[in-house]
């Protein structure tokens, strides 16, 4: 199969199940609320070895929040709940309500359950906390220095998918960065998914433990580094000098798939992409087995 003159592979990206939290960070300002944002979703590229994986989902404007104030909706997960309730916790409490003017709201639509992180979070006003509504939502207000910050005493949290990807193959480093980094920005609008990788793009696309060093979980994916191709037994074409991988979590399958298949419709425009592929682990680990092709 072929769109717009580049080859797509007749494989699948296997992707797993995890617990997603959905968020929305307001402030005064759209600067401070994406610095707000940014912070809360830091250090959250894998759960190989990050606490969770988190990223920006959408940009809100202020006529469409609860406050009237500019948001970013973020959303973080994990494949334990009770470690995505601590991550939670953690994340709020650290990274949002130390930035200045900042609220949060619950996101999730459809949520499966809900958890406590703002009513555990108003202890932080050592007595002073109040409860409040705003827009039919119950919130608690805790003082701060800077004034108060609210946020949702419930935040719920859902069943969704992790890992799906894509694999981009370019005749060399340019075109493929060019190619992830315009699929990354056709992602972002797809709601209810994220790239949590930096900049949502993979550099370093890993396998599951090593040749080597068996204390590794996981090691990098020998058969698809460039560098390599001479040395190993390579799945690289010999006209391929360029590889990027975008990975996606997203709230659903559905999401998931969107987000693929925009990523690769944006990709295969860039001159000098010649194939696109997928990573899996021979449908052996991950309960989502997304078809390259059955996306089109």
């Amino acid at each position: 199969m072929q769109l717009n003159g580049v080859e797509i592979e007749d494989t699948f990206a296997e992707a797993f199940g995890i617990q997603v939290s959905r968020l929305l960070v307001t402030a005064a300002t759209k600067k401070l609320a994406k610095i707000a944002a940014t912070e809360a979703t830091g250090y959250g590229t894998s759960v190989i070895g990050c606490p969770a994986e988190a990223g920006i989902d959408c940009y809100v404007p202020p006529e469409n929040t609860p406050d009237g104030r500019p948001g970013y909706i973020i959303m973080i997960c994990n494949m334990n709940k009770g470690k995505l309730d601590h991550e939670l916790l953690e994340r709020v409490g650290m990274c949002i309500l130390t930035a200045a003017t900042t609220a949060v709201f619950d996101a999730m639509d459809n949520a499966d359950e809900k958890l406590k992180t703002g009513q555990k979070l108003k202890f932080f006003g050592d007595g002073y906390e109040k409860k409040l509504e705003v827009d039919g939502k119950t919130v608690f207000s805790i003082p701060l220095m800077s004034g108060d910050f609210l946020i949702e005493g419930e935040l719920g949290i859902k069943s969704g998918v992790a890992g799906g990807n894509i694999f981009i193959l370019a005749e060399n480093q340019a075109a493929g960065l060019l190619a992830a980094e315009v699929a990354v920005d056709a992602i972002e609008n797809v709601p209810g998914t994220i790239t949590p990788f930096p900049g949502g793009i993979v550099a370093s696309g890993s396998k599951v433990g090593s040749n080597k060093y068996k204390f590794l979980g996981a090691s990098t994916n020998e058969k698809m580094c460039v560098t390599l191709k001479d040395e190993v037994e390579s799945d690289i074409p010999a006209d391929v000098n360029g590889v990027y991988e975008i990975v996606i979590d997203g709230e659903d399958e559905e999401s998931v798939k969107a987000a693929m298949k925009a990523a690769i419709e944006s990709a295969v425009k860039v001159p000098g992409v010649l194939r696109i592929s997928a990573g899996n682990f021979g449908g052996n680990l991950g309960a989502f087995k997304i078809g390259l092709h059955d996306l089109f």
